[in-house]
This record gives C-alpha cells, sequence and structure tokens, in this order.
C-alpha cells in the first residue's frame, strides 16, 4: 500500500463525498455479513449480462458491494488516500458524478469485452479516482509499502493499470475471477473526462477570474487572466478598457460601508457565486453575480 506525501495542509483529509461513499460501502458489507448473505447481497446488486434489460439499475449498484473484508478494505483505502483532495479542487457534486461515471465507464468495458462470471466492487471508479489525482498532481509522491520507496503518483498509477492489463490477457487462458478489464475501464474513463474537461476547478476560478469592465449595452462577463490575447483583438480590447474608464469616472462614489460588517458578508457572496460557477457554470450567474465577481477580483487586484 501506499500514502500521499502531501503540501497543502489546509486540504481536509476527509472530505463530505468521499465519507458519504466510503460509509455506504461499509454499510453494504455489514449487512450481508450480518442480515443478508454475501450470496444473496451479491446477487442483489451485483452485475450480471443476465440482468438485462431489467436490471440496468446494477450499472451503479455494482460498486457497493464487495467480495470480502480485503476486496473492500483496498478500495476504500485508495478511494480515501486519492479521492478528497480532488473534491476539495471541484466539489461534493462533482466529485460524485464523476466516480459514478468512471464506475459506469468500468461496467460498460465488461459488457463489451468481458461477459464471464458477475461484477462486483468500486475498483473501476477507484481506478478512475487514481487517474485523475496522477493527471492532476503527476509529480506528487507517495511512499510505497512494505518498501522504504517514494514513488512518484503518476508512475504508480500507470504500473498499477499496466498489471491490469496483463492480468487481463492472463485471465483469457486461466480464469483469475477479478474483472481486471473493468478496472481498466474506469481508468480510461477517467483520463478521458480529464482530457475532456473545460470547466474550471474552484480553486482555479479563484486565481484566474479577471473581470472586463461594464460596457453599455452589453452584459459583463469575467475572463481567464492567464489567457494571451490575440493580436489582432488587442486594438478591440484597448478600446473596450477606454470606453469602460469613461464609463467607471461618470459613476458616482459609493455610499461607504463599515469595512468590519460588509467584509464578512461579500466574502460570503463571492464564495457562494464561486459554488454556483462550480456547479453550473459561468452562463448560469445573473448580472448581480457577475458585478460581485467583478466588484471583488477589482478589490484583490488593487491591494
Amino acid at each position: 500500500m501506499s500514502y500521499a506525501i502531501s503540501e497543502e495542509h489546509e486540504t481536509p483529509r476527509i472530505t463530505p463525498a468521499v465519507q458519504w461513499l466510503i460509509g455506504i460501502n461499509v454499510l453494504i458489507y455489514f449487512l450481508q455479513l450480518t442480515v443478508v448473505s454475501p450470496a444473496d447481497m451479491q446477487g442483489a446488486l451485483g452485475f450480471e449480462v443476465r440482468d438485462l434489460p431489467g436490471g440496468w439499475w446494477k450499472a451503479l449498484s455494482y460498486m457497493f458491494v464487495h467480495g470480502g473484508f480485503l476486496h473492500l478494505a483496498g478500495n476504500m483505502y485508495m478511494l480515501w488516500l486519492f479521492g478528497p483532495r480532488i473534491e476539495h479542487r471541484w466539489s461534493p457534486g462533482a466529485f460524485a458524478r464523476f466516480y459514478l461515471l468512471c464506475g459506469i465507464g468500468a461496467w460498460a468495458t465488461y459488457l463489451l469485452f468481458s461477459r464471464d462470471g458477475g461484477l462486483i466492487g468500486a475498483s473501476g471508479a477507484v481506478y478512475g479516482v487514481m487517474v485523475a489525482f496522477a493527471m492532476m498532481y503527476p509529480d506528487a509522491e507517495l511512499y510505497f509499502f512494505p518498501f522504504p520507496l517514494r514513488v512518484k503518483v503518476k508512475w504508480l498509477v500507470a504500473l498499477y493499470v499496466l498489471y491490469d492489463l496483463i492480468m487481463w490477457q492472463v485471465g483469457m487462458t486461466h480464469s483469475t475471477g477479478t474483472a481486471y478489464l473493468a478496472h481498466v475501464g474506469g481508468a480510461l474513463t477517467g483520463w478521458l473526462y480529464m482530457r475532456t474537461r473545460t470547466a474550471p476547478g474552484l480553486e482555479q476560478l479563484r486565481q484566474r477570474i479577471s473581470p472586463i469592465p461594464d460596457v453599455p449595452d452589453e452584459t459583463p462577463r469575467a475572463v481567464p487572466r492567464s489567457l494571451p490575447r490575440p493580436r489582432e483583438r488587442d486594438s478591440e480590447i484597448d478600446e473596450i478598457v477606454a470606453k469602460s474608464k469613461a464609463v467607471v469616472t461618470k459613476r458616482p462614489a459609493p455610499l461607504p460601508v463599515p469595512p468590519k460588517a460588509a467584509a464578512p458578508r461579500r466574502a460570503d457572496e463571492l464564495n457562494l457565486v464561486l459554488d454556483k460557477i462550480s456547479e453550473h457554470g459561468l452562463e448560469s450567474l445573473t448580472l448581480d453575480e457577475r458585478r460581485l465577481l467583478e466588484e471583488m477580483s477589482r478589490r484583490l487586484r488593487n491591494d
């Protein structure tokens, strides 16, 4: 096993979505040990090709039932190790959707290529989380037990995927009882999602938002400060900036607000706006919310 060496001390060790996912998996395993037999629980929640089309919902439920304690413990440990830092960058809802999407990708891969036996366990979804972490923090290091080795996470995850590909080839001639290709499908789904994901994370948005001042008859909008401006549009943007400065000089001075009372309230409003952007995108903001975003960004730049 391994554990991460992280420099983000402010990142919580456990986050809401990860906590709920681990809790549901542990609860179902507890039930199959006490109330329902393991075979009945796996039959009710696990997936087999014969379950289609009526049991389509098992494409989700199979992720929450495991074949034994080590199966459960391994998956939940890796989810606990890699999940919170990703969820901290995104949001609980975005992380939960990503987790389920990777699990569905693992299920689809199993359905296409490995139709023998049943499919249970969160491994496919967890592999997607591992790949996302490796793409976001490729040079983060982990201690790999039982050896005192520090390994970069990008190489560790690559080795996991390579191992599953090899074991899948072995399983084609000698049954192993493990859906190794489903693990690869979850990893591939996570990779594709990260490659096509265009919405910035919450922390990225906090760092990159830069406002364009209001121009008459135009809706205010925000653009990333770090993106290069095309040369052919320099004159157009300079003209917009000049017009906006003229508009700003005509505005009446705002009434003074006691800083101690206003600052916390504005900070709370800004956090709500950033959460809304993270969930629904910039297009979901109202005119007042856009103005608030621009105002706070302007203050941060001027400080």
